[in-house]
């Protein structure tokens, strides 16, 4: 799930483009995560449709200032419910987000203009509107399970208008 920024993998030659996710380094893997946190959202399943829901409230361990995770290493003992992203998973799990790296390339697809591999900076996931920086409500520690049906949202399901650009705007 979501990574804390770091340095960008050494290989910049779209590595994404010329390996299966099986044939990732742990740094190339974790390059994945554009930062957008919209993973970290609670997200809630309709038991008899599996449509699921986003809300706007987020994991504990969720810095929204930075759309990290506070404890990335240790993010499984800590919050029971958080899920590893793994090759395997990233072709089944159906709450990640459209925009999600993980995701476009399990799918064969190429990443967003935004998406800090393509564009060298980590801060324009949040310049294209992707992450959820601004836009989240509360922890799940502020808001009652019971009340997360009263915090559903669109947007985390949603790519903006300027992230679907085919190259970052100018201006």
């Amino acid at each position: 799930m979501t990574a804390p920024p770091g340095k960008m993998s050494e290989q910049r030659d779209s590595f994404w483009k010329n390996k299966t996710l099986e044939q990732m380094s742990d740094a190339e893997w974790e390059s994945l995560c554009d930062g957008c946190a919209r993973c970290c959202l609670e997200k809630l399943e309709d038991e008899d449709t599996g449509q699921i829901y986003f809300t706007h409230v987020f994991c504990t361990l969720l810095d929204v200032g930075v759309c990290a995770c506070k404890d990335y290493p240790n993010r499984s003992a800590k919050v029971s419910d958080c899920v590893r992203l793994t090759p395997e998973n990233v072709r089944t799990l159906n709450w990640l987000p459209p925009s999600c790296g993980y995701k476009l390339v399990a799918e064969g697809r190429d990443l967003y203009w935004w998406h800090p591999l393509i564009s060298g900076d980590p801060n324009t996931v949040h310049e294209a509107g992707v992450s959820v920086r601004g836009r989240v409500f509360g922890s799940e520690d502020d808001v009652p399970e019971a009340d997360l049906e009263d915090h559903i949202v669109q947007w985390p399901g949603l790519l903006p208008k300027k992230a679907r650009l085919k190259k970052r705007p100018k201006g």
